[in-house]
């Protein structure tokens, strides 16, 4: 995508967790735009009016504030909201243990719906699927609580990007 003018980082299953926390120092030293991937997560809540929002992912993105959410809170000015520990611990081993090896579980998915439900009694107008497999498991038509999935929303960015420049 260099060749577009553009970088695309984040939007394979491995580079995500691992770009993230690197990528202010990458977006610095670029001289063509970068495309991070919560920057449209952002700019989407922001377009529907939200302030706050919950997030899922593996265990590091909901506990290491640098990967997602200090970019959400600092660029969109919006709160975010992780489940308390013992529902962490079900969404990562669910994406590790079960989705990374294709494995789809009904009770698995019925825990994701509790845990987005939980999120959206602490105040979440809507939850960030912050993990590129998640969406195999969960999508908007097994909640009422609007879902922004990560990987959707920065291909959408960066086809808009491309068409634009």
């Amino acid at each position: 995508m260099k060749a577009a003018g553009t970088i695309w980082a984040g939007s394979w299953p491995t580079p995500p967790n691992g770009c993230r926390p690197v990528a202010p120092r990458i977006e610095g030293a670029l001289s063509i735009p970068f495309i991070h991937i919560a920057d449209p997560v952002g700019e989407r809540a922001k377009a529907l009016g939200w302030s706050k929002l919950g997030l899922l992912g593996t265990g590091f993105t909901m506990e290491d504030r640098t990967i997602l959410q200090n970019r959400l809170e600092s660029r969109f000015g919006l709160e975010v909201v992780t489940p308390p520990a013992e529902s962490r611990a079900i969404v990562h081993r669910v994406i590790y243990e079960e989705l990374c090896a294709g494995v789809i579980r009904e009770d698995s998915l019925a825990a994701y719906r509790e845990i987005v439900a939980e999120l959206a009694a602490q105040g979440a107008q809507g939850v960030v699927l912050g993990c590129t497999e998640i969406s195999l498991l969960i999508r908007q038509e097994h909640t009422e609580v609007p879902l922004l999935d990560t990987t959707a929303l920065h291909a959408e960015a960066a086809v808009a990007f491309a068409l634009e420049n």
